[in-house]
């Protein structure tokens, strides 16, 4: 007997928390990434902003632009494959970007029985010095205090 799709129950994912001194820990890895996410985005623009200009040119496209933009198409589709080969590093972590040109990623873990992320910032000294609630707005940042140290035991949180 086959079940009606529409009448399943969404199953809960969980996701893996984190403390923070465990991400404290990860730093120079999550560095790593999140600077790779960074490039990627910055060539992303960069290609397509080049493809603009060229498709704004007037009149018919000679050789030189037509290479010049098959190559830019190119190297677009290079950048945003390097972009996601990047983001899927993070994801089997549950660390995700939260704006690759800042430097941004979020970071889960539980305050008051509630999913909330460390916001790391790539170019701050202390790279976890914020965080959010999963319910704040996104441009929401506390300060990491003695309470978000994670003194409980991580576990995993089911969304």
């Amino acid at each position: 007997m086959k079940r009606n799709p529409k009448s399943a129950k969404p199953r809960a994912e969980a996701i893996q928390v984190w403390t923070l001194a465990q991400a404290q820990s990860a730093v120079p890895y999550i560095t790593s990434i999140v600077r790779s996410l960074r490039e990627h985005t910055l060539e992303i623009q960069k290609f397509k902003s080049m493809l603009e200009k060229l498709g704004q040119l007037s009149g018919r496209p000679k050789r030189d632009t037509l290479i010049a933009e098959q190559e830019a198409r190119q190297d677009l589709t290079h950048a945003e494959s390097a972009f996601q080969e990047a983001a899927d590093e993070l994801q089997p972590l549950d660390i995700y970007p939260l704006d690759p040109i800042r430097g941004h990623a979020l970071v889960p873990f539980v305050h008051d029985e509630q999913l909330a992320w460390y916001i790391f910032d790539l170019f701050d000294a202390s790279p976890f010095r914020f965080w959010r609630f999963q319910s704040d707005p996104e441009d929401t940042r506390r300060p990491v205090t003695t309470k978000q140290h994670g003194l409980v035991e991580p576990t995993s949180l089911h969304s």
